[in-house]
């Protein structure tokens, strides 16, 4: 099925600490400086980008999931792999309107789909890659997707645009989804996971998921924020084929 190409620049993004934890705000602030250190000698990542829709030249894409967190069968006939960043309002919104449709229509429904989240923090979001060592910590208690959810509702209760936000609210939501704090900023200060997202990060890089969000179906990509349609019809593709 062809599906034509679309303009997605406007589609794309191209802790005042409890007391008791006080001590690791300084090691935490040390992470966020590191994590800066480390990003900058990565290429400036685009803001705007125009996208192809189900990428028509050169066929699909090899994308691989990594050991990122999924939801949906572990051996689905469609994979779904979102390149994303925690701050990036355009993934905000294919959270709140394609991927909760995708989640209802097809995961939830039962059919043979699966979604996996990658990381791609942006240089212009101060905050996205310190979140996204955050988020795998919280995967380690087993509550990846109730904290992705929880940071992407937080930053929409806000407002449409890039929400600013601190090393506070990454505690606050993790105890509003009842992490165990100590073992959560224990590992955040760790920088456990920086290879991990740098790993994501290059990967993305590497098949061209310069903007976020991209999105490969079967390795046919998605720039950007489109509506669930445009999902939706690649997916019945693919599921068809």
């Amino acid at each position: 099925m062809d599906i034509p190409p679309i303009d997605s620049n406007k589609a794309i993004s191209k802790i005042d600490w409890p007391k008791f934890y006080t001590p690791m705000a300084v090691l935490l602030a040390g992470v966020i400086i590191a994590g800066a250190v480390f990003f900058s000698g990565r290429p400036n990542l685009p803001q705007e980008q125009v996208g192809l829709i189900g990428d028509q030249i050169g066929g699909p894409i090899v994308v691989g999931v990594d050991d990122d967190p999924f939801l949906g069968p572990a051996e689905a006939k469609v994979t779904i792999i979102e390149f994303s960043d925690f701050q990036c309002p355009f993934c905000r919104i294919f959270w709140r309107e394609a991927l909760a449709r995708i989640r209802t229509e097809y995961i939830e429904a039962g059919a043979s789909v699966k979604f996996v989240y990658r990381d791609m923090p942006l240089d212009i979001h101060p905050m996205a890659e310190i979140t996204a060592q955050a988020s795998q910590c919280a995967n380690d208690q087993g509550r990846y997707w109730d904290y992705h959810d929880k940071i992407f509702e937080e930053q929409s209760l806000l407002g449409p645009n890039t929400i600013s936000y601190t090393e506070q609210n990454l505690v606050d939501w993790a105890q509003d989804i009842n992490l165990n704090l100590s073992d959560f900023v224990e590992c955040v200060s760790s920088q456990k996971y920086k290879e991990e997202v740098a790993k994501d990060v290059a990967d993305g890089l590497r098949v061209g998921a310069g903007a976020t969000p991209t999105i490969f179906i079967n390795g046919r990509r998605v720039v950007g924020a489109q509506p669930f349609e445009t999902f939706k019809a690649i997916i019945d593709s693919e599921l068809n084929s």
